[in-house]
């Protein structure tokens, strides 16, 4: 017997990677990719599992002014190669406190919370014999992932890449890149430099790559890039040969016009404004909160509503007693309960 403390509190003591209540790792190594950029090499701890797949994000929680933040990156790691180490890239974004955190201030050493990898942004086995990678900026990061995968497995398919970035220093990988495609003659690459090049619309697709029609397409960047490739392949009938990875999600903001949030099993309340998420309220006063991809799409968040009303942030619906909703783009509309 050990109470009052519990195993894992030995546990944490003899090792903070070794617990059974939650997923940790150790940061080993931080990478500078660009100015802005970084690669974290994290040894994950007991209960990970390294079955992921190519082109799957997975969340990190680290701890900063008391509070634990959470964000999800895609993993830039081939499952099957890096010896008990996952890596992550992470672009430090003018708006983004953890992402400036995790690029410029996480030191090795560091132990981080994690959320099993998840996600479906990923190339079928066996790959299709004609691929498109359109990327921009930290998109290319699941690609990333996705072509270390086909080397390291010798089996690269005819592959074109066509990759934006405002200037050359700011491409992430570049060197290696270059060195892909010098390795492997199926795979043809084109940087778009915005700065001196302009966007890339898609109607001047067929300039990098004339076939593209004919490509299964993964396609990983800024909303505006994603929903002008979502109009185009629909346009040609061909919408189920897109597949789609976004990093965020439009959130109208306001509209709730926020109250108090009361977390019934942990026995926690918060105010929140309309515009702070349900995920975010939670997490501000330590209250274990489900999440995965924290915008909408992969349902990791779903709880049920036992009091009160919430709105969804993206379509403004109104949601009651009873619903089961998603805290990651939800806010309180009004005093509500969550069941958690």
């Amino acid at each position: 017997m050990t109470t009052p403390l519990l195993p894992d509190d030995y546990l944490h003591l003899l090792n903070p990677l070794w617990s059974a209540r939650e997923l940790r790792g150790r940061v080993v190594k931080v990478v500078r990719e660009t100015e802005n950029a970084a690669t974290l090499v994290i040894k994950p701890g007991w209960g990970f599992s390294f079955d992921y797949r190519a082109g799957q994000y997975v969340g990190i929680g680290t701890q900063l002014d008391g509070r634990w933040h959470w964000r999800s990156y895609s993993l830039t790691s081939a499952p099957e190669a890096e010896q008990g180490h996952i890596a992550i890239t992470v672009k430090a974004m003018p708006e983004g406190f953890l992402s400036g955190h995790l690029v410029n201030g996480l030191a090795p050493g560091t132990v981080v919370r994690l959320a099993a990898p998840r996600g479906d942004f990923t190339l079928p086995e066996p790959p299709p014999a004609a691929i498109l990678f359109l990327t921009a900026g930290s998109g290319i990061t699941p690609v990333m992932a996705m072509l270390r995968t086909l080397d390291r497995r010798g089996t690269m398919p005819d592959v074109t890449l066509v990759h934006s970035a405002p200037t050359a220093s700011d491409v992430l990988f570049a060197e290696e890149l270059a060195a892909l495609v010098r390795k492997h003659p199926t795979l043809r690459m084109h940087t778009q430099l915005t700065e001196t090049d302009g966007i890339l619309s898609m109607d001047e697709l067929g300039g990098p790559c004339a076939d593209w029609a004919e490509r299964e397409t993964w396609a990983c960047g800024p909303p505006a890039m994603l929903d002008g490739a979502e109009r185009l392949w629909k346009a040609r009938g061909i919408p189920g040969a897109l597949h789609l990875e976004r990093f965020s999600v439009e959130l109208a903001g306001a509209g709730g016009e926020g109250g108090e949030v009361t977390f019934a099993r942990t026995e926690r309340t918060v105010t929140a404004d309309g515009a702070t998420t349900l995920l975010d309220a939670g997490e501000s006063v330590g209250v274990q909160m489900p999440f995965g991809c924290r915008m909408g799409i992969c349902q990791s968040c779903v709880v049920p509503l036992l009091a009160g009303n919430v709105r969804d942030l993206r379509s403004g619906v109104q949601h009651a007693v009873g619903d089961r909703i998603q805290t990651c783009i939800s806010a309180a509309a009004g005093d509500c309960t969550l069941d958690l």
